[in-house]
């Protein structure tokens, strides 16, 4: 197989099966179902949800975290915030007693900022109830520390991180699955915010962005360069669309050389012809969802 053929069969092996997101669709519709019922009157499986973090961005690979938001009325927020003590924390209690009405006791919980909901399978879903502001953020409950509202506005990272997707040949997206790969399989210190961030920053301006998989072993070396070469002193980045601010959780340019290092010895051997061997390179850098026969 040609480095075409490999990377094109790797970012296809990274994707979730259809199976498991009918799965992830159905328990999305659930939930917005049952909130719709209990705070809206009506049944609607898609109004007042959205898909956030990397699952919404389009860049995860795992099922382990689904993030979405869930909507409800101002006159809630009203409510909750008129608690002489954490009203937050009330309010997610309120959330989560209603989506025991769909779902079981034994697999939900409710704290902080997020209701989760953990499947048998290895699915989880972790839910944030949201009120809209005026200019498209979302207020939010954290039940840390006594009680606060928070902002957010996930739709401008959404936004950004399409358009720059669309802007690069679909490329933005697929490294970021690439590097949750490697992540994955080194245990880089990373959260998924930071990958996406990063990955961002650096294809806006490479070279070959517009390029497709004959060029993925070239985007693979320069991306691990830009990541070593990061400085270790720089601890926070701004997100996307949003610049909300995005910490480091961790030194990774150890683990980033380590994978430039091997992509030079893989590009290396593609270039002698040896390219068995240099599939085996790039399996130690991406792991099993490589092809190697």
């Amino acid at each position: 197989m040609s480095v075409s053929d490999n990377f094109s069969t790797f970012v296809s092996n990274l994707r979730m099966s259809s199976g498991t997101v009918d799965k992830i669709q159905s328990r999305y519709k659930n939930i917005t179902k049952r909130i719709n019922i209990e705070y809206w009157n009506n049944t609607s499986e898609t109004s007042n949800s959205l898909y956030v973090g990397s699952y919404g961005r389009g860049t995860e690979i795992w099922t382990s975290d689904i993030d979405m938001i869930v909507r409800l009325p101002y006159s809630i927020y009203e409510r909750y915030n008129g608690y002489i003590g954490n009203g937050q924390s009330a309010l997610l209690q309120n959330v989560k007693s209603a989506l025991l009405k769909t779902f079981s006791s034994s697999h939900i919980k409710g704290d902080g900022q997020v209701i989760g909901i953990n499947f048998t399978d290895g699915i989880s879903f972790e839910i944030v109830p949201v009120f809209v502001n005026k200019d498209g953020s979302y207020t939010y409950p954290d039940s840390n520390n006594g009680g606060s509202w928070k902002i957010t506005d996930p739709k401008k990272e959404l936004d950004a991180i399409n358009t720059e997707n669309n802007n690069t040949n679909k490329n933005l997206k697929r490294l970021c699955r690439m590097v949750r790969a490697w992540k994955g399989k080194h245990n880089v210190p990373m959260s998924g915010i930071l990958v996406d961030t990063l990955v961002y920053r650096f294809i806006k301006d490479w070279a070959y962005k517009n390029k497709s998989y004959l060029y993925y072993d070239f985007m693979s070396r320069d991306f691990f360069k830009y990541l070593k070469d990061i400085d270790s002193s720089k601890v926070v980045w701004q997100a996307p669309g949003s610049n909300r601010f995005v910490y480091s959780k961790g030194y990774f340019q150890n683990k980033a050389r380590n994978a430039y290092n091997l992509s030079l010895e893989a590009i290396a051997l593609e270039e002698k012809g040896y390219l068995f061997s240099s599939k085996k390179k790039w399996g130690e850098i991406y792991g099993t969802k490589f092809p190697q026969y």
